[in-house]
């Protein structure tokens, strides 16, 4: 079977936007992070920030591999305006989701017809989950083991267009 080049080219591109739009929000929220934790933090942040780089860059060479163009476009940015570390922590937790569901997508895409885009998908998919349970563990209180509500709420739902908060978050997006 043969693979939907279009549909992939699309989906890798949507997958750009997103790691992308992962590189201004980390970047933002290493700036926005204040108090006794911030070096550690701020660090975490910034190396997530440059995770995302990378995995733009690795979008973008798939998408030339199979013969596209590269979006110059940014995923949506999520912005609640509410900067103590939970908060940006919710948000993050719901970017996670949000990029999880499109390696997920390419997955579907490709599985059982290119297992080089298959194997791509499955280790970025396996990243994903763990920067979720990551995050789930940096939201628990000091002893909890339970997951915490956050992302049993995302977790259990679609995971996308939601706010892991309890007001509605605004979002800002680049033009193409």
């Amino acid at each position: 079977m043969k693979i939907d080049k279009k549909a992939v080219i699309e989906q890798l591109n949507r997958i750009l936007e997103c790691e992308l739009a992962g590189v201004v929000r980390y970047t933002h929220y290493s700036m926005m992070i204040f108090g006794y934790s911030r070096i550690p933090i701020v660090a975490w942040f910034r190396a997530e920030a440059a995770e995302s780089l990378t995995h733009a860059q690795q979008a973008g060479e798939m998408v030339t591999r199979l013969g596209g163009h590269p979006s110059l476009a940014i995923g949506p940015l999520l912005e609640t305006h509410e900067h103590d570390i939970g908060q940006i922590l919710r948000e993050t937790l719901e970017a996670e989701h949000v990029a999880l569901d499109l390696y997920m997508r390419l997955l579907k895409l490709v599985q059982g017809k290119n297992v080089a885009l298959e194997e791509y998908a499955r280790g970025l998919i396996e990243q994903e989950e763990a920067h979720i349970e990551e995050i789930d563990k940096m939201l628990r209180k000091p002893g909890e083991v339970q997951i915490s509500a956050e992302e049993r709420h995302i977790g259990e739902g679609s995971g996308k267009g939601r706010s892991g908060g309890g007001r509605p978050a605004k979002t800002t997006s680049r033009s193409r």
